[in-house]
């Protein structure tokens, strides 16, 4: 079977980061993070994001192997991270007290229990159902938005997946429909990144699916930003 895939080509603009398209294919990850850490992401995307946007400060609630205080470090730009197996919760508004406002929040939540991360019963990956999963969901996009500056963005990187309980669990989709209930706005269009390196690419399965090889970075901004543009 051919791995080749022949991309549409992209228009030339003003884009600080021309390669960063909807369609985001870079298979090296770069050295950020833990490749070994479960459902780490590759660095490469959130540098691209970070060089593009330009905050001037990062917050990271679910930091895992910390790929993205990696990559803030090398952008020199300041960047707050913490995580449920540090004993924070990023569900709790106590987890943020204290902590300012931010420009731009990198988020990667849990895929719901598609791996489970820690046994902490706050932690996200443990809900013990959807509708569970959803409302700490909730939780965890009003305190980032809670955080933003005006005209502030949270990108939010998540998958949809089989449940063997629940089905086929649409979490791209309550993702923007929290954000938009939340009074959040879409600023641009979705990135629809390849999963170079997943570990189920690695496995086989008796069972007959169509197998899902991306996730979506969905990105938002503030409530405030999106009042001034209606202004204007």
């Amino acid at each position: 079977m051919s791995r080749i895939a022949v991309l549409p080509l992209a228009p030339k603009n003003g884009s600080p980061v021309p390669g960063l398209t909807s369609l985001y294919h870079k298979a090296y990850a770069g050295p950020y993070g833990d490749r070994r850490y479960p459902g780490n992401c590759s660095g490469e995307l959130i540098k691209d994001l970070l060089l593009y946007y330009q905050p001037q400060r990062v917050l990271d609630p679910m930091t895992g192997s910390g790929t993205c205080a990696d990559v803030c470090r090398e952008l020199d730009v300041e960047c707050v991270s913490f995580d449920i197996r540090e004993g924070h919760d990023a569900c709790s508004p106590a987890s943020y007290a204290g902590l300012g406002q931010f420009d731009f929040v990198w988020l990667h939540p849990p895929y719901w229990r598609q791996k489970l991360y820690t046994t902490d019963p706050r932690d996200m990956s443990n809900a013990p159902n959807l509708l569970h999963f959803l409302y700490r969901y909730k939780k965890l996009l009003t305190n980032c938005r809670d955080v933003l500056t005006p005209g502030g963005r949270i990108a939010v990187l998540m998958g949809d997946y089989s449940d063997r309980e629940a089905g086929f669990c649409p979490l791209v989709y309550h993702t923007q429909r929290i954000c938009f209930e939340l009074g959040l706005r879409q600023h641009d269009t979705q990135i629809v990144r390849f999963s170079h390196g997943a570990s189920s690419s690695r496995k086989a399965y008796q069972s007959r699916f169509i197998p899902g090889l991306h996730d979506i970075c969905t990105i938002v901004e503030s409530p405030a930003a999106a009042i001034q543009a209606k202004v204007a």
